[in-house]
């Protein structure tokens, strides 16, 4: 016996119809593959199910739920019991593990995670659609069973940078105001950036125990750190001045020229990519490696 949490909105047409095959498994030596899937299964990945065994403790059958409620979506979530054939091909892992789930079936499935001495984060993936024949009930649960982030997140200090804090989501302004991170807040104007980029290139001038250009305390390539800091906050704006940073591609430390492809990766300002191309011919692989990336994921430049 398996549990499916979703939505009460979408128990009516669990019932009537079975479990649609919306969600997409991952990649992984043992992950189920459609033909002609590439390597590590990342391509042709079938979608299906997820889905945990039912085990004796309610908490761990249910642990999902909390992690799943901080999502988008209709509010109040479900549990959907299905029965599956003791030889029906799953595969089963841990969410965070980078070999990827193991194929095997769902017996065997069950019989693994019963037998883990820590469950949580663990996972079913059924490859297929569950039939309206499979399903063996829907009922309410509390909606204050599992963890949330991740197991033993409780006690941890939270990340508060914008690639973990979900904004919009519940107590996060709170989070944001108590945890205040220093990548916060709006970028700098453009001209306030390019004073910084030129004050790190005169090697950090201003700044006490440095030296002037060509004076005490000065390196080849300037401050390479506020050079790179002040990259990082020129690539969170949506344009920028590329003829201005453009010399900074013949910088002598390769950490600069991958930052400088970093930032204007995301520019739609005309001659990025022209400027993407020279960075992508560096000797350096890590700076060529940077500037391939951001051209692959960028659109191409407007017309002049």
């Amino acid at each position: 016996m398996f549990v499916h949490l979703t939505a009460a909105a979408n128990a009516a047409r669990m019932r009537r119809g079975g479990i649609r095959a919306a969600s997409r498994g991952r990649g992984g030596a043992g992950a189920a593959e459609r033909p002609g899937a590439g390597p590590g299964g990342e391509v042709g990945v079938r979608k299906g199910v997820y889905c945990f065994p039912v085990l004796p403790s309610y908490t761990l059958t249910h642990q999902w739920l909390r992690e799943l409620s901080r999502h988008g979506g209709p509010r109040g979530l479900v549990a959907v019991h299905l029965r599956l054939p003791d030889d029906e091909p799953v595969t089963v892992g841990r969410y965070t593990d980078p070999r990827g789930p193991v194929r095997t079936t769902a017996a065997e499935a069950v019989r693994r995670v019963a037998e883990l001495p820590d469950a949580r984060g663990w996972e079913v993936f059924v490859p297929r659609a569950v039939t309206r024949q499979e399903v063996h009930r829907v009922r309410a649960v509390r909606q204050v069973a599992g963890w949330r982030y991740f197991p033993d997140a409780h006690g941890v200090t939270p990340c508060t940078c914008a690639g973990c804090v979900v904004r919009g989501e519940y107590g996060s302004r709170r989070l944001r105001e108590r945890r205040p991170h220093p990548w916060d807040g709006p970028p700098p104007p453009p001209g306030v950036l390019l004073r910084r980029v030129e004050a790190a290139m005169r090697g950090g001038a201003g700044v006490a125990g440095a030296g002037g250009a060509g004076g005490p305390g000065t390196a080849p390539g300037g401050d390479v750190a506020a050079l790179c800091d002040a990259l990082r906050w020129c690539g969170m704006r949506r344009r920028g001045p590329v003829d201005r940073l453009a010399p900074l591609a013949a910088h002598p430390d390769p950490r600069v020229r991958t930052a400088l492809a970093e930032a204007v990766g995301g520019w739609s300002t005309p001659g990025v990519g022209a400027l993407l191309a020279r960075l992508a011919a560096d000797p350096d692989p890590d700076v060529a490696e940077a500037a391939a990336d951001a051209t692959e994921l960028r659109a191409p430049d407007p017309p002049d």
